[in-house]
């Protein structure tokens, strides 16, 4: 059955995909944090109730167009500032969602959240609208590597609101950043036996990178900013890992820790590229349409996505389907970030063909190249393809040189 409706096309979706998971982003934040290159924006004043109405309504336009019967395996609020949003907008959205798609009892709900004073106090009122999953930025416990950082909260800040989220959520992460600006190895140990003090089940650690478009890239291009070298840049990453699994934190993922059962159901669903689906301004997707794969955007800036949603339903800019090339090349960019890597046997799912018919020419000779130098697995029994310990400090490399034309 196909029909139409508010200039999309519509059709009830088969039901042989894996689960899948849905991404609503607040593009709003107190302050640019100048190392960030995401969709965030500063407003003296926000409209916010034309924005609910704006992100509900692009929704609702989502859930009749993507008739789904597979389950929705996690809902994540991202930005931006999410913690900003009002509680209300978050519960009616959790609550729409949970109306119209297939969820379970394991619905992961999470929402990123910084940890100022003032976002602490609306913990409680998030866990009420039914997140159950809280994401912290803490990014340092050092106040002068956060007032370098741009962050709006300093380390005391930092330590009461994991506190707070902890006594609120059992299952709560938050994130670290290293290779600052003249840290030594022994800073970021300190950081991390500090982490350990919260006993977190998941943590997120990583390296400060100078993207383009961003204050620091500005800085990085004159020379004021510096990466660590790759032995210092090594060292971080070994330290990170040796010191984690001490505390049970298994390395999951290239910048991801967690203890067993604890993984984020979010992030493994882009990694082992499940279906995805974005609501809110700029927000990317990867939904299923027509039993294809789509790569969507929704336009980028807010009052330009809240007028399109306002005139026609919905903030979408581009939607394309996926060539199977891009869908193999994705499935690599992805899976191999993961410390188990590939299943071979998802490629027939992915790609529309089985690894056979792609493990031949110029990619079975670089796999074999790669491997012969010890930065990849193929294991044959195990049908999987996983990056070695050598391999993993080296993803950026291992993905240019297997699709380079």
């Amino acid at each position: 059955m196909l029909w139409k409706r508010k200039g999309f096309f519509l059709i009830k979706m088969c039901t042989n995909q894996p689960p899948w998971a849905l991404y609503i982003h607040w593009p709003f934040c107190l302050s640019k944090c100048p190392y960030c290159d995401f969709n965030s924006h500063v407003h003296n004043t926000i409209p916010v109730d034309r924005f609910k109405t704006a992100f509900l309504t692009e929704l609702e336009t989502q859930q009749n167009r993507l008739k789904r019967n597979t389950p929705l395996q996690s809902i994540f609020f991202g930005g931006g500032t999410p913690s900003l949003m009002p509680p209300q907008l978050v519960a009616d959205l959790i609550q729409k969602a949970k109306q119209h798609f297939y969820t379970t009892d394991s619905l992961e709900i999470t929402l990123e959240a910084n940890p100022t004073s003032f976002e602490k106090e609306k913990f409680q009122a998030f866990k009420e609208a039914g997140v159950n999953r809280l994401s912290l930025g803490v990014q340092s416990f050092n106040d002068q590597d956060l007032a370098f950082l741009g962050r709006g909260h300093n380390a005391r800040e930092a330590e009461a609101a994991l506190e707070a989220c902890a006594a609120l959520f059992p299952r709560f992460s938050f994130d670290l950043m290293y290779g600052l600006a003249n840290q030594t190895t022994k800073d970021w140990q300190r950081q991390l036996q500090k982490a350990a003090v919260f006993q977190p089940t998941h943590l997120s650690c990583y390296q400060l990178t100078f993207e383009q478009g961003t204050a620091f890239y500005t800085r990085f291009q004159r020379g004021d900013l510096k990466y660590p070298n790759e032995i210092k840049a090594i060292a971080f990453d070994t330290k990170t890992e040796s010191f984690l699994a001490e505390k049970g934190l298994r390395r999951y993922e290239t910048s991801n820790y967690a203890a067993p059962g604890f993984e984020s159901e979010h992030n493994l669903a882009y990694w082992k590229t499940h279906p995805t689906l974005g609501i809110g301004p700029g927000s990317h997707g990867r939904p299923m349409l027509y039993t294809k794969p789509y790569a969507e955007q929704m336009l980028r800036a807010p009052f330009t996505w809240l007028e399109a949603v306002e005139k026609q339903g919905h903030g979408l800019q581009k939607s394309s389907m996926l060539s199977q090339e891009e869908r193999l090349q994705e499935w690599f960019l992805m899976g191999l970030r993961l410390r188990e890597g590939l299943a071979t046997e998802d490629a027939l799912r992915i790609t529309g063909q089985p690894f056979t018919a792609w493990h031949k020419g110029p990619l079975k000779e670089r796999l074999e190249t790669l491997s012969q130098q010890d930065f990849l697995c193929v294991d044959p029994k195990k049908m999987r393809i996983h990056t070695t310990k050598k391999g993993a400090l080296r993803l950026n490399g291992i993905l240019s040189f297997l699709f380079a034309a």
